[in-house]
């Protein structure tokens, strides 16, 4: 159930919309316009699917035991023609 408030009623009751997120997306509005989405943790996770960043995946316990592979390109860097 998806629910639309004001910027200023969000600014007076952030509690509240916080927990009309967990129950669905909450709307924000400016002047009318819907400008910013609230989401609980659990939905932006299920929004995001396997998609993670790697920014994400290192924010994570653990995350420092997870192998990289590095990748090198056979030819060196050259430097930029700006002319």
């Amino acid at each position: 159930m998806a629910v639309t408030i004001s910027s200023r009623a969000f600014n007076q009751d952030a509690a509240g919309a916080k927990r009309a997120a967990n129950q669905g997306p909450v709307f924000i509005t400016d002047r009318g316009k819907p400008a910013h989405v609230l989401l609980s943790i659990d939905a932006y996770h299920r929004l995001l699917g396997s998609r993670g960043s790697i920014a994400d995946l290192l924010c994570f316990p653990g995350a420092e035991e997870l192998e990289l592979p590095l990748i090198r390109h056979p030819e060196p860097a050259r430097a930029a023609d700006l002319t």
